[in-house]
């Protein structure tokens, strides 16, 4: 997000970085606290630039090696880690074989939501005493509030047991802290999305792109009560952010006619986002601040595109190469490939290779089956400074009408009438016809509309089927359903281990 009030791209201005944005966990950032709290959000330019270093946290969706969407595919039954080989990122490969330890599950699963955490706090000290308009100082509130519930919510889906700290931590206490009952953590969550909803704007304008409404914190605060199994207040909200199934909601979303344009990079600010990663190419990445922070470009696109890509004839597209994440199991790809959303979700590489209109080098697990949402373009390729491939500008959703549709079926039980006109209105956008509601079909619509995108592995933890589904690839029932502590958090701290993994 640029330092400048007329865009909200995340690309952290250098005063941000240098006062608020560090690569420690919440056990070692205290001393850099004490020396913002006596040094800074004096006024409103300073209060801003601190908001913007808490929305950085938003680009852990899409942005760096360690991102939460292709991590969280590798884990799932429809796709493997892939990549360049069995040791290429041994954190996604060991989750995604469900063989990971304390020491390799990655730490920025841990620590870049603290790092957000911790600047929420700061900020949320600060601006009672900062000289600014009473109105926008509400707003900068509800925003900090809504951000520190998403990564509580990150944390206490990831590793079930995790710390509460709601204030800036003072030195003495920094290897005391313990981990809260997940439902206080929950209960926190809760808390400060309902106080943020009712101080953030209903809509926002294009300037402010990126930023959260109202009706993205009513969204994320259905998917808490929808993971809590709080079923009815899971429906109020989501029926808030919905409206009338196919309709246009209070705020504005309304589901894309076509079902590509998600996923073309120019169609940002598009109705059916509602809560997204915003990439751009103006960061200029490289390799020598990819992943810290301060990159804005989406790694998933490199990600995921076929290793060594070469056309060789039409219709073979012409791509940019990619590293081969995330490829597609044999099984998906028979569940899709009739579907009318299999030619925006899978790249087949397989047919084109086997047709010799396309050569490519085969990765780890390979299928031939890749993930064509957030495949890299040539269009998309930067003409600016950095690295080409670190530099992708393609969006990323966190939460997107679609999935708000179906998540407000399901908290409905899967039966009645509005259950059923939301399951039809996801089906009727790509033209299929409807089928009798049942949590069965909500679940299987999920897994085809939303493939891909992140969501998966949680659906299963939280639906009671990820021990059949998962059964293959190693997965143990009352263990792997979260991660692992990662041992650097362990070690001098009070933190104790997730049951399973202190073998």
């Amino acid at each position: 997000m640029k330092k400048n009030r007329n865009t909200f791209i995340f690309f952290t201005a250098a005063m941000v970085l240098s006062l608020v944005s560090c690569k420690k966990d919440f056990v070692e950032l205290t001393p850099k606290g004490q020396f913002l709290t006596a040094n800074y959000y004096q006024n409103e330019d300073q209060a801003y630039a601190a908001l913007v270093g808490v929305y950085d946290i938003m680009r852990k969706n899409s942005g760096g090696f360690e991102n939460m969407i292709t991590m969280m595919n590798a884990g799932s039954d429809d796709q493997y880690a892939g990549g360049g080989g069995a040791t290429d990122g041994a954190g996604i490969q060991a989750f995604s074989n469900f063989s990971e330890t304390q020491f390799t599950v990655p730490i920025s699963y841990w620590s870049d939501f603290y790092q957000g955490i911790f600047k929420a706090n700061i900020l949320l000290l600060k601006l009672p005493t900062t000289t600014m308009d009473e109105a926008l100082k509400a707003r900068f509130a509800a925003e900090t509030k809504a951000l520190r519930a998403m990564c509580y919510f990150n944390l206490v889906t990831l590793f079930k047991n995790v710390p509460l700290i709601v204030e800036p931590l003072a030195a003495g206490d920094i290897y005391n802290v313990v981990q809260a009952d997940p439902a206080d953590v929950y209960a926190q969550i809760e808390k400060d999305l309902t106080e943020a909803i009712a101080g953030l704007p209903p809509t926002i304008s294009a300037t402010e792109y990126g930023r959260f409404t109202k009706g993205a914190a009513q969204a994320l605060l259905g998917k808490v009560y929808l993971y809590e199994k709080k079923n009815d207040l899971a429906a109020a909200q989501l029926a808030e952010v919905n409206g009338t199934p196919g309709g246009t909601s209070q705020y504005g979303y309304k589901l894309l006619s076509n079902y590509s344009d998600l996923w073309v990079v120019a169609n940002k600010m598009n109705s059916e986002g509602i809560l997204i990663t915003a990439h751009t190419n103006l960061g200029l990445g490289g390799w020598g601040n990819w992943g810290s922070g301060t990159d804005e470009g989406n790694s998933i696109c490199v990600m995921v595109g076929p290793r060594g890509y070469t056309k060789v004839a039409s219709p073979a597209p012409d791509l940019p190469s990619g590293w081969s994440f995330n490829v597609f199991t044999d099984e998906f790809y028979n569940t899709i490939r009739l579907d009318p959303r299999f030619s925006s979700t899978v790249f087949d590489m397989k047919a084109l290779k086997d047709a010799g209109k396309a050569t490519y080098i085969e990765g780890y697990k390979n299928t031939g089956y890749f993930f064509k949402k957030y495949m890299p373009t040539q269009a998309d390729v930067t003409t600016l400074g950095g690295d080409a491939v670190l530099n992708y500008k393609q969006d990323s959703y966190v939460i997107r009408l679609a999935d708000t549709y179906l998540m407000e079926a399901e908290a409905l039980g899967g039966t009645g009438q509005r259950a059923q006109d939301l399951l039809d209105a996801v089906r009727a956008r790509v033209d299929l016809l409807p089928v009798t509601v049942s949590l069965a079909a909500i679940k299987a619509e999920r897994r085809l509309e939303l493939a891909g995108e992140g969501y998966r592995f949680f659906d299963l933890v939280r639906w009671g089927d990820a021990a059949t589904r998962l059964a293959d690839r190693g997965f143990t029932p009352n263990k792997n359903e979260v991660f692992p502590i990662p041992n650097a958090e362990l070690l001098g701290t009070k933190l104790v281990q997730n049951t399973g993994y202190n073998q």
